[in-house]
C-alpha cells in the first residue's frame, strides 16, 4: 500500500478488536514517534494494553470500543505552531499505521485526560490523542465540500501536482468534519490557511501533511 493508498482507504474507528499490537508493529511505531519527535521537536508518547484511557462516561457515548491503544500527542508549550506540528506528524504517524494494517482515531475530548498514563513534562502541552490498533471495521468514509470551496484554483488551470495534493487534502480528517482549511497558489507554491473553529490549528497541519505525501510538493501553511 503506497501513501495515496493509505489516505485513501485510512477512515476514523472507534470499535477495535481485543488483540494486542503484535512485537514488530511496535517496534515500527516506537522507531517512527522517535524520528517525528527529533524531526519536529515534539514528545510525542505511545502507550499500550492500558483499557483506562477510553473508559469513560464521553468515550462510550462516542461508542468507542476496546481502544487500549493510544499516542499522546504532546510538545514545548513555548511553540507558537504546536497544534500544527502535532497535527502535521500525528498524520505521519496516522497514515504510516494504516500501511500496517492498523486503524486509527484523531480524539481530542472524548477520552480520560486523567487517565492518560504518561508524564509530561511540566514545559509540555498535551495536545490530544490518537487511538490505534486492529480496527473492528475501516470506518467509513466522511464526505467533502466541494473542491471550488477548498481552493481557488480551477480545473483548467490546475497542475497534476496540485489536483494530487487537493484529493488528499479533501480526504484528510479534520474535527467534526468541518474543513475549515483554504488552499491558495502563490508563485508555484501551495498555500494552506485555516480559519478560526475548533481545533482547525491541528486540522490545518493534518491536511499539509496530507497534501505534501501526495503531490511530492512542501507547502507553507
Amino acid at each position: 500500500m503506497d501513501i495515496k493508498e493509505a489516505i485513501k482507504s485510512r477512515h476514523s474507528v472507534r470499535q477495535f478488536i481485543n488483540k494486542p499490537i503484535a512485537d514488530d508493529l511496535k517496534e515500527k511505531l516506537n522507531k517512527l514517534i522517535k524520528e517525528c519527535n527529533e524531526e519536529g521537536g515534539l514528545g510525542f508518547q505511545i502507550v499500550y494494553d492500558d483499557p483506562e484511557c477510553f473508559n469513560t462516561f464521553l468515550s462510550h457515548v462516542g461508542k468507542f470500543e476496546n481502544a487500549r491503544n493510544y499516542i499522546v500527542l504532546a510538545g514545548k508549550k513555548s511553540l507558537e505552531d504546536l497544534d500544527e506540528r502535532c497535527g502535521y506528524y500525528g498524520e505521519k504517524i496516522v497514515l504510516a499505521a494504516q500501511q500496517m494494517g492498523l486503524n486509527t482515531c484523531w480524539v481530542a475530548g472524548t477520552y480520560g485526560k486523567s487517565k492518560v498514563r504518561v508524564d509530561i513534562p511540566d514545559d509540555e502541552k498535551r495536545v490530544c490523542v490518537i487511538a490505534i490498533g486492529y480496527g473492528a471495521n475501516e470506518g467509513t468514509k466522511h464526505r467533502s465540500k466541494p473542491i471550488e470551496k477548498l481552493c481557488d484554483i480551477r480545473g483548467d488551470q490546475m497542475q497534476p501536482w496540485f489536483r494530487n495534493g487537493m484529493v488528499a487534502a479533501m480526504m484528510a480528517p479534520t474535527a467534526l468534519n468541518q474543513q475549515k482549511f483554504f488552499v491558495t497558489l502563490e508563485n508555484d507554491e501551495a498555500v494552506i490557511t485555516a480559519k478560526k473553529g475548533m481545533m482547525t490549528k491541528i486540522d490545518l497541519g493534518i491536511v499539509k501533511y496530507n497534501f505534501e505525501a501526495a503531490s511530492g510538493h512542501k507547502c507553507r501553511a
